[in-house]
């Protein structure tokens, strides 16, 4: 059975400037509204089957939250689905905002 891997944000940004991987964020409609980081997919209940629709099951997912909790949860569903390589990025959006503040998107 395939797991999900936990990133760190250095990690997260370096696997990001690979083409055709996906950064699923799974904050609420206002927080991702507000900021998120440039080109992030906006995974909820109402988007999922559209997720599983668009990205294939071998691109590369990286599930962001607010802290890098809630993420993990989504991490390890994805991958019970099908998903082949699933990353819970530590520190989530309130970490990532802090360290790569130029790559998040107001």
């Amino acid at each position: 059975m395939t797991q999900f891997t936990r990133i760190s944000l250095q990690q997260a940004a370096e696997l990001l400037k690979q083409p055709a991987v996906c950064l699923a964020d799974i904050r609420d409609s206002a927080s991702f509204n507000a900021a998120h980081v440039e080109g992030a997919y906006h995974l909820t209940n109402d988007s999922l089957v559209q997720f599983t629709q668009q990205v294939a099951r071998k691109t590369p997912v990286l599930v962001m939250c607010y802290h890098g909790n809630s993420s993990q949860g989504v991490a390890n569903y994805l991958t019970s689905i099908g998903y082949e390589k699933v990353y819970s990025v530590d520190g989530g959006f309130e970490g990532w905002r802090h360290v790569y503040p130029f790559m998040a998107t107001l």
